[in-house]
């Protein structure tokens, strides 16, 4: 099982985070992928914010956050948008 301190973007108030919800490997937050991971935080952490859904799509893809892809960026912004409007 791949650890999440392996994995770009997550530091350890991240990992604490990810391990609240369940989350406690590389594989874990793959298989779930970070729109799903972030919605589970969004309902425990009423705070975390669009840089952390960057931050685990990031993590995932293996870049850092702020280089990823603008269509990604794009993808992802308006995926959490749609969340405040519910």
């Amino acid at each position: 099982m791949g650890s999440l301190d392996s994995m770009l973007n997550i530091g350890k108030e991240m990992k604490t985070k990810l391990f609240s919800i369940g989350v406690g490997s590389s594989e874990d937050l793959i298989r779930l992928g970070s729109k799903e991971v972030f919605c589970q935080l969004k309902k425990q952490y009423p705070n975390v914010c669009l840089v952390h859904l960057y931050a685990l799509q990031g993590a995932i893809d293996n870049i850092d956050y702020d280089k990823l892809p603008d269509e990604v960026k794009l993808d992802l912004k308006q995926f959490s948008d749609s969340l405040k409007e519910k």
